[in-house]
C-alpha cells in the first residue's frame, strides 16, 4: 500500500522500479507498479489481483482500489481482534456497498447520446480527469481530445484492439497525432525497396504468411550429385519455385504485399520492377489489424488468389515520422480503425505516455 499511496492524485509522485535484469520503469500508474512488484504475502497478492481486475474492466482507478481495499482490511482488523465474526463484518461491508452504489446512482450524470456535442464534451472531461495524475497532465486537453476522437472513430461495439498505439522517440508531445486508419513502422528491407513506389490510391493488398526468399539449407541437409548439371537443376528448381510465387502475386492484381515472414532481396527487386510495394517481417498484431481494417485474409499459399481474399483501402503511403518511416493505410473499407502515434523524448517517458493512453 505504501508503495502506491504517494502516487495518488494530481500531486502524486512517480516511482522508479528496477527489475532483476536492470530495466528501469518510471511510472505513477498503480496497475504498472503492482505488476512489477514481487509480492509474496497472500493478502497482498489478493489486492494485486483486485487492481489487475480493475485495470482490465475499467482501465483506471487501480491506485484507488488498492488503497481502499488496504484501508478496509486495516479498519476491520480491530474488530477481528475483539472476536467479531468475519461474516458479520462481511455483511456490514455488503450493506455499505449497496448504500454507496445508491448514492453514486443519485449523483450520476446521464449521457445524452442524442446530442453528439454534449456527449463528446462529457467524454473529453472524463478523459482529462484520468490524465490529471499522469506525466502528461499539462497537455491533458490535447490528449483528451485525441483519445475521444480515437474512440469515436470505432464502430458501435467499440473494439479497443482496433486502436493501435505506436511510440516514436524524438519530437515534442504536441507532435503526437491520430491517424484515421492503420499505421505501423517500416520493417527491415533490402536495397531494391527504395525503387518501389511509396504512394498508391485504392490499392489491392495481399496479406501473406509465406517466405519470399531462397531458403538456407538446414545444418544437417545433404544433397549428393554426380555432376554439375544435376546441381544446376537443384538450384534452378529453387529459383523457379520462388519466381512462380512472385509471378502469381503480380498477376493477382495486388499492389501492396505484406508478409509476416521475410521477403528477400530478389523478391524486393522483382516487385520494384513492377511498381509494387512489399514489406516483410510485419508484426502479427499489425498484420491482423490491417486484415480486420482493409478486409481480405492472411494467405499461406499464392495459388488461386482472388479479389475476395485481397484487402483494399482508399490510400496507402509511406511517411517519415521523426527518425522512423511509417506505412499508412487510410480509408479502410472493412472496419473503422485508427492509430495513435506518440512522440516524446526519453524512452521511459514515451512508455509512460503509452500507459496513460491505455
Amino acid at each position: 500500500m505504501d508503495s502506491v499511496r504517494t502516487t495518488l492524485g494530481p500531486r502524486g509522485m512517480d516511482k522508479m522500479i528496477v527489475d532483476g535484469r536492470g530495466k528501469a520503469t518510471i511510472s505513477n500508474d498503480g496497475a504498472t507498479i503492482v505488476k512489477l512488484l514481487d509480492v509474496v504475502h497472500p493478502a497482498a497478492k489478493t489486492i494485486v489481483n483486485i487492481a489487475k481486475s480493475q485495470d482490465a474492466e475499467v482501465g483506471d482507478g487501480t491506485t484507488s482500489v488498492v488503497l481502499l481495499a488496504g484501508e478496509f482490511l486495516k479498519q476491520c482488523k480491530s474488530f477481528i481482534d475483539e472476536g467479531v465474526h468475519p461474516q458479520v463484518i462481511i455483511k456490514s461491508y455488503r450493506k455499505a456497498t449497496h448504500l454507496a452504489v445508491d448514492r453514486i446512482n443519485e449523483i450520476a450524470i446521464k449521457i445524452k447520446k442524442d446530442d453528439p456535442n454534449e456527449q463528446r464534451e462529457l467524454l473529453e472531461k472524463c478523459a482529462a480527469t484520468t490524465l490529471s495524475s499522469k506525466l502528461i497532465a499539462n497537455q491533458k486537453s490535447f490528449f483528451s481530445k485525441m483519445v475521444v476522437n480515437a474512440v469515436m472513430l470505432l464502430d458501435e461495439l467499440l473494439p479497443l484492439n482496433m486502436i493501435g498505439i505506436k511510440k516514436v522517440q524524438g519530437g515534442a508531445l504536441e507532435d503526437s497525432m491520430l491517424v484515421s486508419g492503420v499505421a505501423f513502422k517500416k520493417t527491415f528491407s533490402y536495397a531494391g525497396f527504395e525503387m518501389q513506389p511509396k504512394k498508391y490510391t485504392n490499392p489491392k493488398i495481399a496479406l501473406l504468411n509465406i517466405e519470399l526468399e531462397l531458403k538456407a539449407e538446414r545444418d544437417n541437409a545433404e544433397i549428393r550429385v554426380d555432376n554439375v548439371e544435376e546441381y544446376q537443376k537443384v538450384v534452378d528448381a529453387e529459383w523457379n519455385i520462388l519466381y512462380d510465387k512472385l509471378e502469381k502475386l503480380h498477376l493477382c492484381g495486388a499492389r501492396v504485399i505484406l508478409s509476416k515472414l521475410p521477403i528477400g532481396d530478389v523478391a524486393t527487386q522483382y516487385f520494384a520492377d513492377r511498381d509494387m510495394f512489399c514489406a516483410g517481417r510485419v508484426p502479427d498484431e499489425d498484420l491482423r489489424r490491417t486484415m480486420k481494417a482493409c478486409g481480405g485474409a492472411i494467405l499461406s499459399t499464392v495459388n488461386n488468389v482472388t479479389d475476395s481474399v485481397l484487402g483494399t483501402c482508399e490510400s496507402f503511403e509511406e511517411q517519415q515520422i521523426g527518425g522512423e518511416r511509417f506505412n499508412f493505410f487510410n480509408g479502410c473499407s472493412n472496419a473503422k480503425t485508427c492509430t495513435i502515434l506518440l512522440r516524446g523524448g526519453a524512452e521511459q517517458f514515451i512508455e509512460e505516455i503509452g500507459r496513460a493512453h491505455v
